[in-house]
């Protein structure tokens, strides 16, 4: 290496218990001409390529190519299923210069072109989580072998953080797959399950865990064969052709900005080199893409999605107890109501691998809820996210009944009745005489007290709150609701068991609205009286969208339901007084008829989709206008409803972090992204806030309070009001 790769790797951080010189790599020889080289650092759980990892990489590479007798090299991790993580996310993170940023992209492609350079025919047997740096790595040898088990996920997901494959990706990808596919792959982000890797070629071959480095060996000398993938004439036609480039290159760029607004530049950047790549020179497009990566890693974009990612990471360890220890699992797990909501719940725990008992006092609501289960699970076999026996076990781990026989062997049951505190006090006070005095009583209620239905019980240390949101499968956020009784061990089996379903946990203190509806209240409430003042829906619902929220408030209404809204609306301003009284307009519209999308109208009208899928949105509902009657055209800039709208969300956030309704500010960031979309580019309510400047949100906030059309509202002024924190954090 040279003197200048050396002081670059000596300037990376030293993690904690790392060994010295040597101790992360060991180079095996199992047989003359063949070695195989571990990547197996005693300091971290599964690898990442951090100082002490490439400093020995580096090494180990330098001394296979002092050696001239080897023929084969096999690169592999510490076990089948464990090789490496991709790049230490605290260098990325930490780092703020983007000269020093293209710098290390840099010595990560000198290191791994090393690999590339070898004489030797080369496999890579790799397994378990095979994401970015570590797929890249894997590129750069002459055949892949993956582990065929379900931990397995291959794939470059860098432009989910707001960076792209800097280490070789955008490069070898496309030569190794083509643009098309290569496109979708780094776009996306995805990880790919083996089976699918395999398909698109993204691997050679697939291997059982206890074969993988046998079959490894047999291919890098010769004694099995493994035909690499060749692109063949369509190397030609698509690959090399500057038509066919431009034109799926446009296309991708199209569809990359409908998703992203133009929000998020990684995308876009990959996307011009990865499209280049097989017509450009290795060692030109190399350079590019650490220039590209450079200016990308000090991104506020990247950042931010790098905080979330932190954010979700430390989610995960909310499944342990205090002391560390992992809480105990839910094997078998009831629901008790059949609705929307319960059946998507029973649904999602029997595809996870829960024993799963459905329970609704009305037959046919339960078959209703099987019916949909099978539909589901068929779907995601027709799309290959299930193999026929995981299919299978799906439908027969849920059983359906009219009585609550059989749920005394539940961990835990989920009530999902009406939002009614005396039906939910009778359903646990039923289950608590029925169940095991340590089986979980979780509520899936979205407004009423944890502490309020746990009132009267024996043991009020085993109810929580498992506040899912619709739709169930999509929304990846679950609020933990711990009661003022609620135990550490109920609460850590509750986030185990949400980590299990594929949920993000956040835990939430049992207030009114929790976390995720609190703060969507004054914002939801805000767009309403926006229109009540004049301002076109159109404008209303483009203003959040140009802010990046993926929809309009008026249609999140719709998608809620009006009678869900507006009984959301009632119980905030009964528990929070003037600051939350609300628009009475949601509650006139039910009282109507209109219930939102549910009903086919709301504030838009709704059209059945003639496939059987989801309805679709049409035109602004007249029955609206007729209902609110709203005062004359306003004169308010699209810049002004974007600004109050977001206002009335961050300050009710701030105040939330303030009354410590959850625990940290990482924690209130992933929930907004998470449970309300908060755009993930601004990195989550109150990193917002720190970007922008507490100042300039304080003083956007006293100007708001102070308009003419906001100061004669009914509890405006309190809402616009800067809270405490904010005004602090201003000082």
């Amino acid at each position: 290496m040279s003197a200048l790769n050396l002081a670059l790797l000596d300037s990376m951080p030293l993690p904690e218990g790392a060994p010295g010189p040597g101790g992360c790599v060991r180079i095996e020889r199992p047989e003359p001409g063949l070695a195989v080289l571990v990547l197996d650092p005693p300091h971290r759980k599964l690898a990442v390529f951090d100082r002490p990892l490439m400093r020995d990489l580096a090494a180990a590479l330098d001394e296979l190519a002092r050696d001239r007798s080897l023929k084969a090299l096999v690169l592999t991790g510490k076990s089948p299923t464990a090789f490496v993580a991709g790049a230490d996310i605290d260098v990325i993170e930490a780092i703020d210069d983007a000269t020093r940023a293209s710098a290390l992209a840099s010595f990560g492609q000198q290191l791994f072109q090393r690999l590339a350079d070898l004489p030797m025919f080369k496999v890579a047997a790799v397994g378990g989580p095979v994401p970015g740096g570590a797929f890249e790595l894997s590129l750069c040898c002459n055949r892949i072998v993956l582990a065929e088990h379900p931990s397995s996920r291959i794939g470059l997901p860098e432009t989910q953080l707001g960076i792209l494959p800097g280490w070789g990706g955008c490069q070898r990808l496309p030569r190794r797959v083509g643009v098309p596919v290569a496109l979708e792959a780094i776009l996306t982000g995805k990880l790919y399950v083996a089976r699918q890797a395999l398909k698109l070629g993204l691997v050679d071959r697939l291997a059982a865990p206890e074969n993988l480095l046998r079959i490894a060996c047999d291919i890098a000398l010769g004694r099995t064969r493994c035909a690499a993938r060749e692109r063949g004439v369509w190397s030609v036609l698509i690959d090399r052709n500057p038509l066919a480039r431009a034109f799926i290159t446009n296309a991708a760029r199209k569809d990359v900005l409908k998703k992203t607004r133009g929000r998020y530049p990684a995308p876009l950047a990959a996307l011009e080199l990865a499209a280049a790549a097989p017509s450009t020179a290795l060692e030109q497009g190399l350079e590019r893409e650490a220039h590209a990566l450079g200016r990308l890693a000090v991104s506020p974009e990247c950042k931010s999605l790098i905080s979330i990612f932190r954010g979700s990471e430390e989610a995960k360890k909310l499944g342990r107890l205090p002391g560390g220890a992992e809480a105990r699992a839910i094997e078998r797990a009831g629901v008790v109501g059949g609705g929307v909501m319960g059946g998507a719940i029973a649904s999602l725990l029997a595809e996870k691998g829960v024993d799963a008992r459905l329970c609704d006092l009305a037959r046919k609501a339960v078959d209703s809820a099987l019916v949909e289960h099978a539909r589901t699970i068929d779907g995601a076999l027709r799309k290959r996210r299930l193999e026929p026996h995981e299919a299978r076990a799906a439908l027969d781990r849920l059983e359906g009944t009219t009585t609550l026989e059989g749920f005394a062997r539940c961990g835990l049951v989920i009530e999902a009745v009406a939002e009614k505190l005396e039906i939910k006090r009778s359903v646990f006070a039923t289950l608590a005489s029925s169940l095991a005095p340590d089986a979980i009583l979780a509520t899936n209620t979205s407004s009423l007290s944890v502490d309020a239905i746990a009132a009267g019980l024996a043991h009020p240390e085993r109810v929580v709150g498992m506040h899912f949101f619709n739709p169930v499968r999509l929304m990846p956020l679950v609020e933990i609701v711990r009661g003022s009784h609620t135990s550490d061990e109920t609460v850590a089996a509750t986030a185990r068991l949400a980590l299990r379903l594929g949920k993000t946990p956040v835990v939430v203190r049992d207030v009114a609205g929790f976390l995720v509806n609190r703060v969507l209240g004054p914002y939801l409430d805000e767009a309403v009286r926006l229109y009540e003042s004049g301002v076109a829906p159109a404008q209303i619902e483009r203003a959040a969208l140009d802010f990046g929220l993926p929809m309009g408030p008026l249609e999140l209404l719709d998608e809620v339901g009006l009678d869900v809204a507006a009984h959301a609306a009632q119980s905030l301003e009964a528990a929070y007084g003037e600051r939350m009284k609300s628009s009475r307009l949601v509650a006139k519209l039910v009282a109507c008829g209109l219930k939102g999308k549910k009903s086919g109208a709301g504030f838009f009208l709704y059209e059945p989709d003639p496939r059987g899928g989801r309805p679709r949105k049409g035109e602004f509902n007249p029955r609206v206008t007729e209902a609110a009657r709203p005062h004359g055209a306003s004169t308010l800039r699209s810049e002004d409803v974007r600004e109050r709208l977001a206002l009335a969300l961050v300050n009710e956030a701030a105040l939330c972090l303030e009354e410590r309704v959850v625990a940290s500010e990482r924690e209130l960031d992933l929930a907004t992204v998470f449970g309300m979309g908060f755009p993930p580019f601004y990195g989550g309510a109150l990193r917002y806030v720190r970007s922008r400047g507490a100042r300039n949100i304080v003083d956007a906030l006293e100007r708001c309070s102070a308009a003419s059309d906001v100061a004669g509202r009914d509890g405006a002024r309190e809402r616009f009001k800067p809270c405490a924190l904010l005004v602090e954090r201003a000082r």
